[in-house]
């Protein structure tokens, strides 16, 4: 009881101080800050693993792809599977960045 107090108490003065660092460019109070953070950080572990899963089953998928397709089609599965945005940054919360949850494929090579 008393550890969890001295936690709350802790995150109570924390959240009060004003962080002498660096000047920031952004005009966000600490709790706005803090609050980006702390939603950066949970949807990042909420959206690892579905991401994780999909280029995990696209690796797979694209293994089936190359024996049928060949390897430039292979190549195209993994790489929209495993492309894109694998962690939710502050900016992302922020609403000035998008997921990609299907990454982007790259263009194929020129044959010489």
């Amino acid at each position: 009881m008393k550890q969890a107090l001295a936690v709350v108490v802790m995150l109570g003065l924390l959240a009060l101080s004003t962080p002498g660092w660096a000047e920031s460019a952004s005009e966000e109070s600490t709790l706005g800050q803090i609050g980006v953070g702390v939603g950066s950080v949970v949807g990042s572990v909420v959206y690892f693993p579905f991401k994780a899963a999909f280029c995990i089953l696209g690796a797979i998928g694209s293994g089936f792809t190359l024996v049928a397709a060949g390897p430039q089609t292979a190549n195209k599965v993994v790489s929209a599977s495993c492309r894109g945005t694998w962690v939710i940054t502050p900016a992302v919360v922020k609403g000035q960045e998008e997921v990609k949850f299907v990454g982007d494929v790259p263009a194929p090579k020129a044959e010489r």
